[in-house]
């Protein structure tokens, strides 16, 4: 979405000298403890949009607050689109309404009478090739409950045994080292775990591969369970024992993420900017000096300086490597490591009442060797998407493609990824009276979407951090650093909010904050 523009940029100039002209002419002899601050964030996703309002919500008196996003609308992967007439979201769907962020930022803008949680439960993962229920009592995949697991037929006889064994097997506390998921689930519980349960799960979320994914970044709690004991099903089940059994595990807004986004850019009453590159980022005397626009041709310049007292870096970490380059190059290269998943959501809408299978849909291991790495019955998952809706009956589905280092998959054109899909999902869920022509298809494509956290990526952000610790005006946030679900994406927005706040509240007490 579009939203208006709201005020000017403070501090603006065109790129013309070293100094640039305008505002910027004597920015750099206003007295920085009386002024307004202005504070710029770079990057309209859901982590930017919460920093804006943590800003509005919390900074000093006069405090400007200015949001620069380079799509040509805010909120990043929360967009809610339009097929065949019915609202289907293009990216994610849902937030986890067992940690708080989410909600409390529906509330906070107005919107928690509209929050709402799936109106179907129970999924199935495709095995042996068949759906069979995914078992309830695990972790994250991980098994808790072993005759749940048994009774799903997900694991064969060898597998359960394994299973069942591994309390008493020996083994080293993992301490404070790092480890890949995949590798310590498989070493513990063995190579069914990981394929039929942990990885399909993972890949939902991350699009990624067991055996690359970091166990200290994707399952904080297990990995914390593993400190001073090496059993993973000891550290599941306490880990199990501590979740609020009557709470919804997922929740969205009714109409669409969209209005999440749109009324968080609203309340925080920064100044949205769309369509609008930054081009580098550079330390000035009195604050942060921001170029932003095109290159323009040669002998003239697109581009526009604009000066900032403190920065919100809450972009990908291609972007963000690039432009922390002339800030820390240390820092930059260490963000520029991270490696991003590219995934495609292709959404049909079927005409009828389809009799799909129960439950909210199906995951498929990566071991199968299948394009489509999850189906979700939209329809049956979520009643509220065909609320004001008043066309002839159809059913709603979504399907998943792509993982890491799939992105080939990707290449093809929307025609020819939409009959693979088709294909597919006529053998991984199939249906008495077949899968029906799809009154409506749309796909969306988001090229590096998903960040991949290999072992040791909390020590690489926590080093980034340590480096730019000299710097209390600049904060980053993001998917790249904190987690890739939106409360973290929201959490993580707000503590570089609160980051600026401190440094702001410093300057005007006229404590020095650079280091």
């Amino acid at each position: 979405m579009t939203l208006p523009t709201i005020g000017r940029f403070p501090g603006v100039g065109t790129g013309t000298g070293s100094t640039g002209c305008g505002t910027m002419g004597f920015v750099l002899f206003e007295d920085r403890f009386t002024r307004p601050p202005h504070v710029v964030v770079i990057g309209g996703g859901i982590a930017g949009l919460s920093a804006a309002l943590r800003l509005r919500d919390a900074a000093p008196d006069g405090t400007t607050v200015t949001v620069i996003e380079q799509a040509g609308s805010v909120g990043g992967k929360l967009r809610t689109g339009r097929v065949a007439g019915v609202p289907i979201e293009d990216g994610a769907e849902s937030f986890l309404l067992r940690v708080p962020e989410g909600k409390a930022l529906a509330e906070r803008v107005g919107l928690g009478a509209d929050l709402v949680s799936p109106t179907a439960s129970g999924a199935t993962v495709w095995v042996d090739g068949s759906l069979r229920a995914l078992p309830a009592g695990t972790v994250l995949g991980v098994p808790v409950d072993l005759e749940a697991v048994a009774a799903s037929g997900v694991l064969s006889e060898d597998g359960l045994a394994r299973v069942r064994a591994e309390p008493g097997r020996p083994g080293t506390p993992l301490g404070d080292s790092d480890v890949a998921v995949g590798e310590l689930i498989a070493d513990r519980l063995g190579s069914e775990v990981v394929d039929r349960l942990v990885e399909p799960l993972l890949g939902g979320v991350y699009a990624g591969r067991a055996d690359r994914l970091s166990l200290r970044a994707t399952m904080p709690a297990l990995a914390a369970g593993l400190v001073d004991q090496p059993s993973l099903l000891k550290a599941a089940r306490a880990n199990r024992g501590r979740a609020a059994p009557n709470t919804p595990i997922f929740g969205t807004v009714r109409g669409g993420l969209s209005r999440l986004v749109t009324a968080v850019a609203h309340e925080s009453k920064a100044a949205i900017r769309t369509g609008l590159p930054v081009r580098s980022l550079r330390r000035t005397p009195d604050g942060w000096q921001l170029t932003v626009g095109s290159a323009g041709s040669a002998g003239r310049s697109g581009s526009t300086t604009i000066h900032a007292d403190a920065v919100v870096l809450a972009v990908p970490a291609s972007p963000a490597a690039r432009l922390l380059g002339d800030v820390d190059p240390v820092a930059a290269a260490t963000v520029g490591v991270l490696e991003y998943a590219s995934v495609a959501l292709v959404s049909l809408v079927l005409p009828g009442r389809v009799a799909l299978p129960p439950g909210t849909g199906a995951l498929v291991p990566a071991s199968s060797g299948r394009l489509v790495k999850a189906v979700t019955y939209v329809s049956q998952k979520w009643a509220h998407v065909l609320d004001g809706y008043t066309g002839e009956p159809v059913t709603v589905v979504r399907a998943s493609v792509g993982r890491y280092g799939e992105e080939a998959v990707l290449q093809r054109d929307d025609e020819s990824l939409i009959d693979a899909v088709r294909a597919e999902l006529a053998t991984l869920v199939p249906l008495a009276a077949g899968w029906p022509a799809p009154l409506g298809v749309q796909v969306n494509r988001w090229g590096g979407a998903l960040p991949q956290y290999a072992p040791g990526h909390l020590d690489r952000v926590a080093s980034v951090r340590a480096a730019l610790a000299a710097e209390p005006t600049l904060a980053l946030a993001g998917a790249a650093y904190d987690g890739v679900g939106i409360p973290a994406c929201i959490r993580s927005g707000q503590a570089a909010a609160d980051r600026i706040l401190a440094a702001l509240q410093a300057t005007r007490r006229g404590e020095p904050v650079h280091g």
